[in-house]
């Protein structure tokens, strides 16, 4: 696996240090770049595979940083780090990983980030997982692993990815069944990747990137129970 690149965003300089010296002890070679606020984590603008987040900072709170960064269509694997239980709560908002309680236990903390590596080999395996889709000139392979969602545009669908919209000659049927289990069709003209979601009502869900998306009303409690099947299947050994 490539060099990690890690952040750790707390005002307490004892505790940026004991985190910077458990992480280095479990993957060498590793220097995680440090900050005491969410304002700096956000001006420095490197895309981090793993952030440990304190909730309670000055300026712009962990909370309000891990929003700013998933507006950005970061998916970094944020670890919060709270001394007050109840903030643990708001941490599902922004499709966290995990949580960690001061004063923080190394075994804690080794379990935890054990996971969180686990994670990212994980995606990277499903990111390897391909779709070869035909546009009007070619045949194109993405990732599955990159699409946030597909939507029906009458005979074309719209293939949204992290990088780029692409219009495939394809059905919304036939579509869904290449792609599998990880995506659900919560929309006559919509399918999502379930990885991706951050919200969802009765009547849409919003994707980490922000896009928004239609969710049929009559497909609400399906979609919920899909959606529970996704996450218990992802915390199989790895989140909360």
């Amino acid at each position: 696996m490539r060099k990690l690149e890690i952040a750790i965003c707390d005002d307490e300089t004892a505790i940026q240090e004991q985190i910077k010296a458990w992480v280095v002890q479990e993957q060498q070679g590793i220097s995680p770049k440090l900050y005491r606020s969410g304002d700096s984590l956000l001006a420095d603008g490197t895309k981090f595979d793993i952030i440990f987040l304190d909730i309670q900072m000055e300026g712009a709170n962990g909370i309000e940083t891990a929003r700013m960064l998933r507006e950005r269509d970061e998916e970094a694997i944020l670890i919060f780090i709270t001394g007050i239980r109840e903030y643990v709560f708001d941490a599902f908002e922004v499709a966290a990983f995990h949580y960690l309680l001061k004063p923080i236990e190394e075994q804690k903390f080794r379990q935890v980030f054990c996971r969180a590596v686990r994670e990212l080999e994980k995606r990277g395996n499903q990111r390897r997982e391909l779709l070869v889709v035909k546009t009007k000139r070619q045949n194109i392979i993405l990732e599955k692993g990159n699409i946030y969602y597909v939507e029906s545009r009458g005979k074309k669908v719209a293939v949204h990815t992290a990088g780029e919209t692409i219009e495939v000659y394809s059905s919304m049927h036939g579509l869904a069944g290449q792609l599998g289990t990880g995506f659900y069709r919560c929309h006559r003209s919509y399918l999502v990747n379930m990885a991706y979601v951050a919200e969802y009502s009765h009547e849409s869900i919003i994707l980490s990137n922000g896009a928004y998306v239609y969710l049929a009303k009559e497909k609400y409690g399906e979609f919920v129970k899909a959606y529970m099947r996704y996450l218990r299947g992802q915390a199989a050994g790895n989140s909360i």
